[in-house]
């Protein structure tokens, strides 16, 4: 099973809460991360896009960084590890995309891929006069699966003539073209975007479920494996997972117990409203669980708390679910959390026999 990490891009990673650890974005804290990941073997490092925050008390992803200029500088100081960068394809042309794409792929010697996103928090883009309008939400797979083509094109060819509803390419050119095979990734949970993912990404991202119940996303790889036997392509699942991990599991549930307690209520209720925007196309079920009451704290991700041992015993429980071809992980602590997973948990997973026993960072 391969590992990723998702990086902290925004302020205060993934926990909503006034008791978690509290740290701006840098350039100096990804690297470390990112460093980190590559020392112990990791597989790749995933940065998203987010251009408005959910304010509250914590100012919660109110402060940004943006991915591609961010992937840029760890492909420079990087040698292994793939990197994926996140295009908010509303706000950049695909062929803008693609040739950005290919720059990073020159400087990362063919180590670079994207997660290409529809948009669903309106106000990300309103703010910039760039919303299209509601109707945007029932269409917004058909202008990506448009979006995705033109980039296939110009990668592929280093030309796109393509002419369609929403893009008018007249003999459009990008060179030079990438080195590397150009993976997609898409995070669509709907019917539409799984219908998308099936036919134009390499990798569907998905949400874990749950406290402590690793293999609860398994009706997502049943639904991805319907959409890919419509299509005839290989199409695997990524699966988010936070890591709270302690010495005994009554440490680490207290640490998360703690986090629960100083959820911050308004910023939570910013995700609730922004959630339910969508009234055109049902919304996506990624969205309807990250807005999710029951533990919207930490996104509603699927969440590992417990000793190092069992974190390790769960985490071979996510390779077991056919289609799982990876997990994305984040922490409450990212450089703690990296260090833990890379000496204590990695060398207890029978699915990462493969990774070399590494020395620890000096």
């Amino acid at each position: 099973m391969n590992v990723g990490v998702f990086i902290p891009i925004g302020n205060n990673g993934w926990l909503i809460s006034e008791t978690a650890p509290q740290y701006m974005p840098t350039f100096d804290l990804n690297k470390e991360i990112v460093l980190k990941a590559e020392h112990y073997g990791l597989d790749f490092a995933l940065s998203m896009i987010k251009l408005r925050g959910f304010g509250g008390k914590t100012g919660f992803w109110d402060h940004n960084l943006e991915s591609f200029t961010l992937m840029a500088g760890l492909a420079a100081v990087t040698s292994r590890i793939q990197l994926f960068a996140t295009a908010a394809t509303l706000t950049m042309p695909p062929a803008i995309v693609a040739r950005m794409a290919s720059t990073i792929d020159s400087i990362s010697n063919g180590r670079f891929g994207l997660n290409v996103i529809t948009g669903w928090q309106k106000p990300e883009y309103s703010q910039m006069g760039l919303w299209p309008g509601d109707d945007y939400f029932s269409r917004r797979y058909e202008y990506l699966a448009e979006y995705v083509q033109i980039l296939r094109d110009l990668w592929a060819t280093g030309r796109s003539d393509r002419k369609s509803e929403f893009f008018q390419m007249d003999d459009c050119r990008v060179s030079p073209k990438p080195q590397g095979d150009m993976k997609i990734i898409c995070a669509g949970q709907s019917e539409a975007g799984m219908a998308f993912t099936a036919q134009h990404a390499d990798y569907n991202f998905c949400l874990g479920k749950g406290l402590n119940t690793p293999t609860a996303f398994a009706s997502v790889t049943d639904r991805l494996r319907a959409a890919t036997d419509k299509t005839g392509r290989d199409v695997s699942c990524y699966v988010l997972m936070m890591i709270i991990a302690d010495e005994t599991d009554e440490a680490a549930m207290a640490k998360w117990e703690r986090y629960k307690a100083g959820a911050d209520t308004e910023a939570l209720a910013w995700l609730t409203v922004q959630g339910a925007a969508d009234t055109k196309s049902g919304a996506d079920t990624n969205v309807r669980q990250l807005a999710d009451p029951t533990s919207a704290v930490n996104l509603n991700m699927g969440t590992l708390v417990g000793s190092y041992e069992n974190v390790a015993r769960m985490l071979d429980e996510v390779a077991t679910v056919p289609g799982t071809g990876g997990v994305l992980l984040t922490f409450d602590d990212f450089i703690k959390g990296m260090d833990d997973f890379g000496k204590r948990i990695q060398p207890l997973m029978t699915s990462r026999r493969h990774v070399a026993t590494l020395a620890e960072v000096a």
